[in-house]
């Protein structure tokens, strides 16, 4: 294998950097990564609540992108860890 020159080659990005959607971006990602390592540690339920927002972050970017995959995906699973948030907040009588 040869070695390969890449000297002048840049990288773009193709959103903005520093909007508000970035923002929202960048600290939902973050807030997913603690989620997951609570999860990987078994502390229940408040990785579902980080888990929630996280994913309510990134509904919101969809929306704001007007991207409908991003949308459906978050708002599915949004859905789906509310419906546990709730079921563990319930009354027993429920």
């Amino acid at each position: 294998m040869g070695k390969e020159d890449h000297s002048g080659t840049s990288i773009t990005t193709k959103t903005p950097l520093y909007t508000f959607d970035w923002y929202i971006k960048w600290v939902s990602s973050i807030i997913l990564m603690v989620s997951t390592i609570l999860t990987a540690n078994n502390i229940y339920p408040v990785n579902l609540y980080f888990h929630s927002l996280g994913i309510a972050g990134w509904l919101i970017v969809g929306m704001l992108w007007n991207d409908r995959a991003l949308m459906v995906i978050n708002a599915f699973a949004l859905a789906t860890l509310l419906m546990a948030v709730f079921r563990i907040h319930s009354p027993s009588w429920m």
